[in-house]
């Protein structure tokens, strides 16, 4: 694969840094075609990426049977090792169907019964996808794809890597958010109902996230000083990347209201030490990472956390309110997405949204969720900022609701 033809790929996560060159280090045969390990090099000398790439027409039912065989495949140089669990159904069919969705990854419908996740980016260490998709099925949580299997990348420096996971293919009508756009078109109310339900299995999540203490990988205890601390260092410095990536009238707003932010992360950061739970998370918890079933519930996938934080970073307990946060600002996204194609009012319908979803979720300190909606706002902005500037005025205007105290108006409104 040429450097030209890697940065064409969406699951290519470097396309900001100059490639120097691309070589392929290992190689697995696998059916009639193979597993392959590219090394990515960069002129800015920093650190190598390694990708994982597919050959051969048959390659993805082939992988499944490995994994479903607990294989361990031989490459060049290392090895793919498959685990399978107790949860696989391996009958049926084989047939392969490649989703059509542009992600990071490489998702695959085996038989209409089974879907394969290929991991690009080999990152060393334990995926938290695997590991808390594992943990919820042995939990027997059932809102969330039972996992089959999976293959990690045995490196020859010995560090490894997930390579693939293999999880009950649950159908869907597609993702939370297609299904909460298409309430608030026509049925608002309706749109009410799925946030309830949201909060609902949201707190059907963190209970099972937390139902096994003792286990050191998830804990459910108290926040200590170096992880309240740590929080607070966080939104500092999202509320910083965001003041600079910002100019002219929306700069002066933030750089008036940053202070008042930074206290208020001082404020309530600092009397979350001891008081605030922590367990493992979602990490990046949001309408689209929940598929709309048939039967009208929802099953919550793709566990990673956010792709922007360190592996290790991601595997770190927190508090569950982060993904309540990061909820409440997709059910914002939603609303102000769904003012822009017709006459709507995004705040009343938010006010009663934000009610059902917290109501069916339960306790949650007022002040901690609120600092961590004004973090994510924050990161939010920076995004739209480099991304989508048409956007800005939605995390603007959130932040400035938010640093307000409330919902409440804000001079940043859809164009």
């Amino acid at each position: 694969m040429t450097p030209d033809e890697l940065r064409r790929a969406r699951w290519f996560r470097a396309k900001q840094r100059p490639i120097a060159a691309v070589s392929e280090i290992d190689r697995a045969p696998l059916g009639d075609g193979a597993l392959a390990v590219l090394e990515v090099v960069f002129a800015d000398n920093g650190s190598p990426d390694h990708y994982l790439v597919t050959e051969g027409p048959d390659v993805w039912s082939s992988l499944v049977r490995a994994i479903a065989a607990g294989a361990v495949l031989p490459a060049a140089r290392g090895a793919f090792v498959a685990t399978v669990t107790d949860a696989a159904r391996f009958d049926g069919s084989f047939e392969a169907r490649p989703l059509a969705v542009e992600q990071s990854n490489t998702s695959v419908v085996i038989g209409e019964r089974l879907i394969l996740k290929l991991y690009r980016l080999l990152e060393a260490g334990d995926n938290p996808d695997i590991e808390i998709s594992a943990f919820l099925t042995d939990a027997g949580f059932a809102d969330t794809p039972a996992l089959a299997g999976s293959m990690i990348y045995r490196a020859p420096q010995g560090w490894t890597a997930a390579a693939a996971m293999l999880q009950e293919f649950v159908p869907s009508t597609g993702d939370a958010w297609g299904a909460m756009l298409d309430a608030l078109a026509t049925q608002p109310a309706a749109g009410i109902e799925m946030a309830r339900s949201i909060g609902r299995v949201t707190a059907a999540m963190h209970a099972a996230l937390a139902s096994w203490p003792d286990d050191p990988a998830f804990p459910s205890r108290p926040a200590t000083v170096g992880e309240t601390a740590a929080w607070r260092a966080s939104a500092e410095r999202q509320l910083a990347q965001a003041v600079t990536a910002l100019s002219g009238e929306a700069h002066d707003v933030l750089v008036d209201l940053a202070p008042g932010l930074r206290a208020r992360f001082a404020d309530t950061f600092g009397a979350a030490t001891g008081e605030a739970s922590v367990t493992r998370i979602h990490g990046d918890y949001h309408l689209g990472q929940l598929l709309a079933r048939p039967d009208g519930g929802f099953s919550i996938v793709d566990f990673e956390g956010e792709p922007a934080r360190p592996l290790a970073e991601r595997r770190q307990p927190s508090s569950p309110l982060r993904d309540v946060a990061g909820m409440l600002r997709s059910l914002d996204y939603a609303a102000r997405t769904a003012e822009r194609a017709s006459r709507f009012d995004p705040d009343a319908w938010l006010v009663e949204a934000r009610g059902a979803f917290l109501d069916a979720y339960g306790p949650a300190d007022a002040a901690l969720l609120a600092a961590f909606e004004l973090e994510k706002a924050c990161y939010e902005i920076r995004y739209e900022a480099n991304n989508r500037p048409d956007w800005l005025w939605l995390p603007l205007g959130a932040v400035e609701r938010l640093g307000g105290e409330g919902i409440g108006r804000s001079r940043f409104e859809a164009p």
